[in-house]
């Protein structure tokens, strides 16, 4: 039952994938919206404001789910509303490289929590809200689903960006 590598690695790849995606986004548009979100494959928010999510989950979902799963018999696990935490953090004000470096160390620590899971661990069960019945092991490659989900969305955003610059129906301010 045990964790595979790939699964690992594309843990410790992803903060270093986020930071050069973000890194794309032109100058004026780290807070941009489009007019529209449809086709977006993640939730809704500017750039940074991914970013937030993306940090907000890994601590406030992903490391309390863990330790609750690995602490606690059968616990349920809430899912989280980002868009009441985006208002309540005002994504908008935030700073890219604090986020980005605050994501980081996070991760940092969900790996190391991962690397050292046994086989009774990553059978540990629960109950995530949205998701039904859950393992440790189920909930490692949700996170990793969720991460996949962002970085399509940076993507999603950029292209919209360009759009936007090629047509001239933006100036990247809002």
């Amino acid at each position: 039952m045990s964790l595979d590598k790939s699964t690992v690695s594309a843990l410790c790849a992803f903060p270093e994938q986020l930071e050069k995606l973000f890194s794309a986004v032109p100058e004026g548009y780290i807070d941009w919206t489009p007019a529209s979100w449809e086709g977006i494959p993640s939730e809704s928010f500017s750039p940074v404001g991914q970013l937030c999510h993306i940090r907000d989950i890994e601590i406030d979902g992903y490391h309390v789910r863990l330790r609750r799963l690995l602490e606690e018999a059968n616990p349920t696990l809430a899912s989280l509303d980002s868009y009441v935490l985006a208002e309540e953090r005002r994504y908008s004000d935030a700073r890219p490289g604090e986020i980005l470096a605050t994501f980081r160390k996070a991760r940092g620590e969900t790996v190391a929590t991962v690397q050292r899971l046994n086989d009774n661990q990553l059978r540990r069960e629960g109950f995530f809200e949205g998701y039904g019945s859950v393992t440790v092991k189920s909930v490692i490659h949700f996170l990793c689903s969720h991460d996949q989900q962002h970085l399509a969305g940076m993507y999603w955003l950029l292209g919209k960006i360009e759009s936007e610059r090629a047509l001239g129906r933006s100036s990247g301010c809002i």
